[in-house]
């Protein structure tokens, strides 16, 4: 769910400020709010060093020993509900003073002082504190790690954007507070209440009772996250989703035949499944394959269309798969 995150985030804020804003400014809060969004997963970086204890290893081992390490931190710290209303905090409040562009008035008066600057590092602070109370050294650097990158997320909006100290706040909240949920599905739950001692929830949310199954309608919710992403998109810029998809993208059917000739996967061994189907998408980048032939003049050469028709490969692809594996048992 790792881009899942940032789309959902991107599309929830573009929508919900496109109608007030101009189309530019609405996707750049998107953007700023999927960018905020994908922070969190920043504790997989220590998973790296999972990498490193094996060495050069085989493809299985590598990868036990990257999800092995990776659990030590990940959805606790960074996954937080408390963790994320304080950083967001911080991350605005680190913020005020700098000049915004043409924020308004009232933006420019809650962003004066240093006041706010020191209760960005009060906050910053108090949350290494905490985390290094609670999760030692390790969730510490983790702590540490995801503090800095939400700061220069913040410094870049800043940089780049007319947003104000209010706008980032919300951006942050929006990014950091639904970023959980969409773990829900995989994996351990996170933490929502770090560092309390208190569990929303202890189970993965099972969709389907099958494993395989189960795991494709995850992998249906990831594709529909970027497909509502990218409508959000079109509609901002007045754009139609046909318009960009070729018909190359009818190449994904034939992932179908993975449903017979791989393993069937599951959310503890998916990489056979996920590397592949992915790979489907490159028919997206890969125009002069064949002339293009587009569902409604699609412009090919753009990168939009590339994106899209990439994607309807794979969500094509995983239509194929689900409806073979279903299928098969029944001959």
């Amino acid at each position: 769910m790792m881009v899942g995150h940032a789309m959902i985030a991107f599309a929830v804020a573009t929508a919900l400020t496109m109608r007030r804003w101009p189309s530019e400014r609405a996707l750049a809060f998107g953007v700023v709010a999927g960018a905020f969004a994908a922070m969190p997963d920043v504790d997989m970086l220590y998973a790296v060093f999972g990498l490193a204890q094996v060495g050069l290893a085989g493809v299985w081992t590598m990868t036990e020993a990257f999800w092995r390490s990776s659990h030590l931190v990940h959805r606790a710290v960074t996954h937080s509900l408390v963790v994320g209303v304080v950083a967001a905090a911080a991350f605005a409040a680190a913020v005020a003073g700098r000049d915004a562009g043409d924020g308004s008035a009232s933006d420019r008066r809650f962003a004066a002082g240093a006041f706010h600057r020191l209760l960005a590092v009060a906050l910053v602070a108090g949350l290494v504190a905490v985390s290094v109370a609670e999760s030692g050294l390790l969730g510490g650097a983790v702590m540490v790690a995801f503090l800095l990158a939400g700061l220069v997320v913040a410094s870049l909006a800043v940089r780049w954007t007319d947003f104000g100290p209010r706008e980032l706040l919300a951006a942050a909240l929006l990014g950091l507070l639904t970023h959980p949920f969409g773990d829900l599905f995989t994996g351990a739950p996170p933490r929502f209440l770090y560092p309390l001692d208190l569990r929303l929830v202890t189970e993965r949310v099972t969709l389907l009772a099958d494993p395989t199954l189960n795991l494709l309608a995850v992998f249906g919710v990831e594709l529909a996250t970027i497909w509502l992403a990218g409508y959000v998109y079109l509609r901002a810029t007045d754009r139609r989703v046909l318009e960009h998809v070729d018909t190359r993208a009818a190449f994904g059917a034939a992932y179908a035949i993975a449903a017979v000739a791989m393993p069937a996967p599951t959310l503890d061994v998916s990489y056979h499944f996920v590397f592949s189907i992915l790979a489907v998408g490159a028919v997206g980048v890969a125009p002069t394959l064949l002339p293009s032939r587009s569902v409604l003049s699609a412009e090919w050469h753009e990168a939009v269309t590339w994106v899209l028709t990439g994607l309807s490969a794979v969500s094509i692809a995983a239509l194929t798969y689900t409806l073979v594996y279903v299928s098969v048992p029944l001959f």
